[in-house]
């Protein structure tokens, strides 16, 4: 058995695998050498954030049993996508359809800020009060299927291999979480990864209170759709340590990081409509 027919065959243990010992090594690394000093209990944060994550996975794997790769098997066995149409390479197709899928996710982030009912939803991740491996991995549940549906299309449109999705869904629930990450890197390698990955420096400026600086660094794992489409920041005016983190208008841990608060967030006005700026 090769590598990738590995992964396929234990795809769920796989990918457990590496969410939990990624996020293992990012707590460790977090409490060795934190980039700020926490506000709230870590405990706390991470016993509501975890629990909205595993909820989605729940309800996921309920109402979506086949999920991605089900698509994605579908797909293939239909000749369906670009991908399959052309005969593309197996691994020139699956780093097409990761770049691809990446771009798509860039351009899901801002459409998450510009719509209002869309924001409404996405709230639910900028309002945390604090900034760590969780933060990347907590999202309303509705917000969760929309994305779902969006890889959906995209993966029939391109026809990518199974193995491609997989590892796909790897690389961006990885890079989530380092990037959403409250560890400390030297200022040298920030300035180097930046030009390839989104660094944890890069996307904290997106989770500033201040709108202009949360309507920048959209990426979640390559770093150049912030530079080739104009929302790119490099840093936030009041710096790292003294920036404040989520929105001005919700500001309550009850409803900021305790699971119903969460939950009902998009149901709640909070005096203002959408983040998104005139850019």
């Amino acid at each position: 058995m090769d590598f990738g027919t590995f992964i396929i065959k234990n795809e769920s243990i796989v990918r457990a695998s590496m969410f939990f010992g990624i996020l293992i090594i990012m707590g460790i690394w977090e409490v060795a050498s934190p980039r700020r000093k926490p506000t709230l209990s870590k405990a706390y944060r991470w016993v509501n954030n975890l629990g909205l994550t595993f909820f989605n996975g729940f309800f996921m794997k309920v109402i979506f049993p086949i999920a991605s790769t089900g698509i994605a098997i579908t797909a293939y066995q239909n000749g369906w996508g670009v991908l399959r149409y052309f005969e593309v390479p197996s691994v020139l197709g699956a780093i097409l359809f990761i770049v691809i899928m990446d771009m798509i996710i860039y351009f899901q982030h801002i459409m998450m800020h510009a719509v209002p009912l869309f924001w409404r939803l996405h709230r639910v991740h900028h309002a945390d009060l604090n900034y760590d491996t969780t933060t990347g991995a907590r999202f309303h549940t509705i917000e969760i299927i929309l994305s779902m549906f969006i890889k959906f299309i995209t993966i029939v449109l391109l026809g990518p291999s199974v193995l491609a999705v997989i590892l796909f869904e790897i690389t961006l629930n990885a890079t989530a979480m380092f990037n959403h990450g409250n560890v400390k890197l030297p200022k040298t390698l920030d300035k180097i990864l930046r030009w390839l990955i989104v660094t944890p420096d890069m996307h904290r400026v997106h989770h500033s209170v201040e709108k202009d600086e949360t309507n920048s660094n959209f990426g979640f794992n390559l770093s150049i759709w912030d530079r080739i489409f104009g929302t790119y920041r490099q840093n936030v005016r009041a710096g790292q340590l003294d920036m404040t983190i989520g929105l001005k208008n919700i500001r309550k841990p009850k409803d900021t990081n305790m699971i119903l608060g969460m939950f009902l967030i998009p149901f709640k006005s909070y005096g203002n409509k959408y983040a998104i700026n005139s850019k």
